[in-house]
């Protein structure tokens, strides 16, 4: 059995830590400053409460921090400060640059790990999957708390600051598309075509994010396609929606102006072709 930090249980900090204690395992939280709702959280995931951070810290070999972004480098400062020696694992969606500078500011006392939670917050037929980056032997500590439960523990390629990139790399496409069909149909709202822009999006393929294939093809049309996104904006703003999703797509196909018409290109340089000149 492990004894394991849980700072602090949120709906997803609760989810994960009721799929620890339920693979036999000790996991505490500490109360102090936290709402009604957070300790209701805990007491339904069957965590165990300490009287203070420093009890918690003393008895655990694992920290899991699960904030929300902006708290985790308070957090880790926090836990910097009473010289937690076991394994700090930062599981929150921030970029590689925080997670690094939160990795500098908890050794050497504590080793840290790098990661991401991917999916709904785990339980019953919901599974999530937690990305880990940074030391083997820490990671083989951490990832049988969550044997035969419904958060399934995988490496990413790379060292700390990996799976950070690989979370904001997914989530920059799945948050910002979904924001976009927000724009969307609101748009087809303000024109009275909510059902034949519903009755479309249902001819489209599902696999955009998974077949990175077929990007030399947009990179070659992307000179014909920024001219449309430009009238997009214009009717956005007639419709008195934001236009800023739309112009941000001109400036990114602004980098592949040199592709145009080129289906050739393999996809390594249509997406090198994305990073600022000089980079």
């Amino acid at each position: 059995m492990t004894t394991v930090t849980v700072l602090h249980p949120g709906a997803m900090g609760s989810a994960v830590a009721a799929q620890a204690a339920a693979a036999g395992h000790e996991v505490l939280w500490v109360p102090e400053g936290r709402s009604e709702a957070t300790r209701r959280r805990a007491e339904d995931a069957g965590v165990t409460a300490c009287d203070s951070l420093d009890e918690a810290l003393a008895r655990s070999e694992v920290v899991l921090s699960i904030c929300p972004p902006q708290a985790a480098e308070d957090v880790a400062t926090t836990v910097a400060g009473h010289a937690f020696t076991g394994v700090y694992v930062d599981a929150n969606a921030i970029n590689p640059q925080r997670v690094r500078r939160i990795a500098e500011e908890i050794r050497p006392g504590a080793t840290v790990l790098d990661g991401a939670i991917f999916g709904p917050p785990p339980g019953g037929r919901r599974a999530a999957r937690l990305y880990l980056a940074g030391e083997a032997q820490a990671a083989d500590m951490v990832e049988p708390l969550f044997k035969d439960t419904a958060l399934h523990v995988r490496r990413a390629s790379g060292g700390i600051g990996s799976a950070s990139a690989l979370k904001m790399a997914f989530a920059s496409y799945q948050k910002a598309a979904r924001t976009l069909a927000g724009v969307a149909h609101a748009l087809a709202d303000a024109h009275g075509v909510g059902d034949e822009l519903t009755a479309e999006a249902q001819t489209m393929a599902s696999n955009i994010l998974s077949d990175p294939g077929y990007l030399p093809s947009v990179a070659a049309r992307a000179w014909r396609w920024a001219p449309e996104m430009e009238d997009i904006a214009d009717t956005l703003r007639a419709a008195d929606l934001p236009p800023d999703m739309a112009e941000a797509a001109v400036t990114v196909m602004s980098r592949w102006e040199q592709d145009k018409d080129r289906n050739d290109l393999p996809l390594a340089d249509v997406l090198a072709h994305l990073r600022k000149p000089g980079s």
